[in-house]
């Protein structure tokens, strides 16, 4: 009976979460089989969520049922549908242009950071460091709140999946063990956050950057994010302190490997080098990775905590991609604002690409919204899933969002507070032309 209430309430928390999405997709062609106006792959995908929810100790095995559906719908009803080229990427026949690029790059960047930041953790973990932190993070509830202030701070030029496994690690070390799951949602939030306004630090404001937004255009978002910070940070660092208070003072005769120490610099900077050149953060934490394989042991074995959670977000994010979303509202500070909860449960990487073809939103506020509002629901965003796989606690839904209520206030008092001070400023489209007009009027020109 307990059991059956309290699926009732995670569907309808589910519910309340989906509203957004749906609106959404009651605005695509209503060509394939529907309900109630409604694409049927939406209510797979739905449904699909709902079973991450409720069956939280077996998600990966849902995702991928929900991902088999949805492509069996999809080859069964959409004769448009391609699934070779929904991976690879739509080249122009003529030219060989690629009128769209594939989901390939997104997903094989998910894959190497997260099996190689759970390398990192461990490396990190190993060196010694996290052991003798204690010493400098003072001993109350402040010591919770200043190692997310660090979490933020790195996640600011840094993949946000690296901080959020760097923060597990050493909560892990500091908390003895015990770390209260409201406290790993803020890990999440401030991972988050501290991306927001960076296009170094997340894949969104990255994406914005290449797309040719102006770097300094998301930088207000910081302001949302230093908001919401002070929000999460405090309440997730009391609830932290009365669970388990911080450890005082550091284990003595605790030796530092800077050979560990070393390969986990060489990940980031490595990571942070791919990013800026070649997009592919993934491709540079595996070249230190073999390279610091052939000076100090690598945790291999760490792999085999990694996959499953891997396999789930795969599978998810390729869910999110299949959906056809074709437009989305008008541009305005409502639109943005919903946006953040869609992004809780909808891949913000399919979003964010939509909202630059459409433009018209204020760039930073939405770095914020599609940033941050992935935090609310543990896989709502990459380093959600990448903590889960170090805190298997974490995949339960209802118990994160209700422990982690914070976040929920952080990211909507925030946002409003980011417009109050900074306003919304909408941007153009700074694109005027896609790959496939570029290269008519090239032909024009010509002739």
């Amino acid at each position: 009976m307990k059991k059956h209430f309290i699926i009732k309430i995670v569907t309808a928390i589910f519910a309340l979460f989906l509203i957004p999405l749906l609106s959404v997709a009651q605005s695509t062609a209503n060509v394939i089989p529907s309900l109630a106006g409604i694409r049927i792959e939406f209510v797979l995908f739905a449904l699909t969520l709902v079973g991450v929810a409720v069956f939280h100790n077996k998600t990966m095995y849902v995702a991928l049922c929900g991902l088999f559906a949805i492509l069996i719908f999809k080859f069964s009803f959409d004769g448009s549908f391609n699934l070779a080229e929904h991976i690879i990427g739509t080249k122009d026949t003529s030219s060989g242009l690629m009128i769209k690029e594939g989901e390939w790059r997104t997903l094989i960047n998910l894959m190497g950071l997260l099996f190689g930041f759970a390398l990192l953790a461990r490396h990190f973990e190993d060196s010694g460091i996290p052991d003798i932190l204690p010493k400098f993070l003072p001993d109350d509830w402040k010591g919770g709140f200043v190692l997310l202030f660090l979490i933020m701070f790195i996640s600011s030029f840094l993949d946000n999946i690296a901080a959020a496994m760097i923060g597990g690690a050493i909560a892990l070390i500091v908390f003895k063990g015990k770390v209260h799951l409201g406290f790993l949602a803020a890990i999440v939030a401030a991972s988050n956050a501290g991306g927001a306004g960076s296009v170094l630090g997340d894949t969104t404001t990255t994406l914005m950057w290449i797309d040719g937004v102006n770097p300094v255009d998301v930088l207000h978002a910081f302001v949302a994010s230093i908001v919401a910070f002070f929000i999460f940070g405090f309440f997730a660092s009391k609830q932290q302190h009365e669970y388990q208070p911080i450890e005082a003072d550091p284990r003595e005769g605790i030796v530092i490997d800077y050979k560990k120490v070393f390969i986990v610099l060489l990940i980031l900077i490595s990571a942070i080098i791919t990013n800026i050149m070649f997009d592919f953060p993934a491709l540079g934490v595996w070249i230190a990775i073999i390279i610091g394989s052939f000076f100090s042991k690598t945790p291999w074995n760490e792999l085999k905590n990694a996959w499953q959670g891997s396999i789930f977000l795969m599978a998810l994010v390729l869910c999110a991609s299949l959906m056809p979303v074709n437009e989305l509202p008008p541009a305005s500070i409502m639109s943005a604002f919903i946006l953040g909860f869609v992004s809780a449960v909808f891949d913000n990487i399919p979003l964010t690409k939509l909202c630059l073809e459409q433009g018209g939103y204020d760039w930073g506020v939405l770095a914020y919204a599609v940033g941050f509002g992935g935090s609310m629901i543990w896989f709502g965003s990459s380093a959600g899933v990448a903590l889960s796989n170090m805190y298997p606690e974490a995949k339960d839904t209802l118990k994160y969002i209700s422990k982690g209520w914070h976040v929920i206030l952080a990211y909507i008092v925030a946002f409003y507070v980011m417009i109050a001070v900074v306003g919304w400023h909408p941007h153009k489209p700074h694109k005027k032309h896609d790959i496939a007009s570029e290269k008519i009027e090239m032909s024009l020109n010509v002739k």
